[in-house]
C-alpha cells in the first residue's frame, strides 16, 4: 500500500465510485467525504496527500471549501485538484482563483485523472 493519502470529497455517488475504484488499485490510502464541510474537517484531521474536490457540493460548496482548507496554515501546501461537471467558459479559472491547483472536467478521463495526480504526488514527494 502507498503511503500517499487521498482525500476525495464527491457527493455524486457515481463518481464517488469510479475515483475510488481507479484510486484503490493504485493503492492509496482513500478518505471520502460527500459534502464540503466534512471534506473541510477530515482535510483538518487527515491531512492528505493531495485532494480531488467537487465544486458543486451540499452544505458547503467546493469554492468556499476550498478557500477555506487553504486559509489553514499547514494544510495551505496540499494540493487541490477540482474535479467538476462546470466546464464551461471561465469555470476552470474560478476554480483557480478559489485556490484549487489544478482543474478536471467531469466527465472524468481515468488516463487524465492518474497523470494529474501523479504530478501533483510527485512534487509532495520531493519536497
Amino acid at each position: 500500500m502507498s503511503d500517499k493519502r487521498i482525500l476525495i470529497v464527491e457527493d455524486n455517488a457515481d463518481n464517488l465510485v469510479l475515483m475510488t475504484d481507479v484510486l484503490q488499485t493504485l493503492k492509496y490510502r482513500l478518505f471520502t467525504a460527500r459534502d464540503g464541510e466534512q471534506g473541510v474537517q477530515l482535510a483538518i484531521s487527515e491531512k492528505p496527500d493531495l485532494i480531488l474536490m467537487d465544486l458543486q457540493l451540499p452544505l458547503v460548496d467546493g469554492w468556499t471549501a476550498t478557500r477555506r482548507i487553504k486559509a489553514i496554515p499547514e494544510l495551505r501546501h496540499i494540493p487541490i485538484i477540482a474535479v467538476s461537471a462546470h466546464a464551461m467558459p471561465g469555470d476552470k479559472e474560478r476554480a483557480l482563483e478559489a485556490g484549487c491547483d489544478d482543474y478536471i472536467p467531469k466527465p472524468i478521463k481515468i488516463a487524465e485523472l492518474r497523470a494529474k495526480m501523479l504530478q501533483y504526488l510527485t512534487t509532495v514527494s520531493d519536497e
